[in-house]
């Protein structure tokens, strides 16, 4: 019961993140930067300090009393994974919905799976599995059999874009996606589902944290709320500056009071985005607390946002006018992907 139940927190959670760009889309008369941070205040620090205060005691008093080295290892962290959230907005705008998910969440899946396993390994820490340990076991061989299926169903939705490219007008891609660019959006998208399993990096590193907030008498389900307000304290900082850096290069400043912009509209849409961004995380915090922070989480955690996004990418008509051919190529790539969650989820039980 307690793995359908995790189960089903991951899918409410992949939801979420599959489906937090739409109203971004419902934006008006801004440029990508503005609406960006706008949704980023909302998603990285306002509404993870709201859960946290409504489900740990005194969580600022635990992270004012967790050790510096903690702390800073768990910001770092999110300093990376912002980086990696950055640049997937910028892979958004690119590619689209259904291949910029599918693209760099299968990179993130795969990272996010082995990044906590060769942390354990370096720091020699005695709980959870470990990259040795994986190497060692029939049941860790399998889960990296998992994830390099997960790397070839990259592929197989690489292959897939390159072949929209080659096929659609201009005209034609500005029906689903205004700005599609197969090279940036391959280039930034590499550098986002590498950089943004960071937080699951984030998520071990902050473990003393998560267990003080149970010790402390919070319910084991939010533990991980106190968390997340310090990883995402460091992604708010890359955005933040880089966002910045955009609206006075650009000169967009003026966005935020823009007089024929639909203000309110803009602030509300942006907000929605935000908060829904966060719930993602929200509810992996609830998955992860039933199944653990292994591989199978985060990779389950990944597929239910593919499977979600690609659902939203071919109801926007990102995929309107390409060949049967093209079309079936990025539902194979979803499907390895897919296949590669199960494997991992076998390779868990044995």
């Amino acid at each position: 019961m307690q793995a359908i139940l995790g189960v089903i927190f991951h899918f409410i959670g992949g939801f979420a993140s599959g489906s937090f760009y739409i109203p971004y889309k419902k934006v008006r008369d801004w440029a990508w930067e503005s609406y960006w941070i706008v949704g980023g205040i909302f998603s990285w620090l306002i509404a993870p300090i709201v859960a946290a205060y409504l489900t740990v005691p005194d969580f600022m008093g635990i992270i004012s009393s967790t050790d510096n080295t903690t702390v800073m290892w768990t910001y770092l962290m999110g300093l990376f994974w912002g980086i990696g959230g950055l640049t997937f907005g910028l892979g958004m705008r690119y590619l689209g919905v259904s291949l910029g998910m599918s693209f760099i969440l299968g990179f993130s899946s795969a990272f996010g799976a082995l990044v906590p396993p060769i942390y354990r390994d370096i720091v020699g820490t005695d709980g959870g599995e470990t990259f040795s340990g994986m190497l060692a076991s029939t049941g860790g061989q399998v889960v990296l059999l998992g994830i390099f299926l997960c790397l070839v169903g990259i592929a197989v939705c690489g292959k897939a874009g390159t072949m929209k490219e080659k096929e659609m007008t201009t005209e034609q891609k500005a029906v689903g996606v205004k700005e599609f660019d197969i090279k940036k959006g391959f280039t930034v998208g590499i550098i986002s589902g590498i950089l943004s399993a960071c937080f699951n990096y984030g998520i071990e590193a902050g473990k003393p944290m998560a267990v003080a907030a149970v010790e402390n008498g919070g319910n084991p389900l939010f533990q991980n709320n106190v968390t997340f307000v310090v990883i995402l304290w460091g992604g708010l900082t890359t955005n933040f500056i880089w966002c910045m850096i955009l609206n006075a290069r650009n000169k967009t400043f003026g966005d935020y009071t823009k007089k024929s912009a639909p203000l309110l509209r803009n602030y509300m849409f942006s907000a929605l985005a935000g908060v829904t961004w966060f719930l993602q995380f929200f509810f992996y915090g609830m998955g992860e607390s039933k199944l653990g922070n292994g591989a199978s989480s985060w990779i389950l955690h990944m597929a239910f946002i593919i499977l979600i996004s690609n659902v939203w990418g071919m109801a926007l008509g990102e995929w309107k006018g390409v060949q049967r051919k093209t079309f079936q190529t990025i539902l194979a790539g979803v499907a390895v992907i897919m296949l590669s969650i199960v494997v991992v989820g076998i390779g868990n039980s044995l």
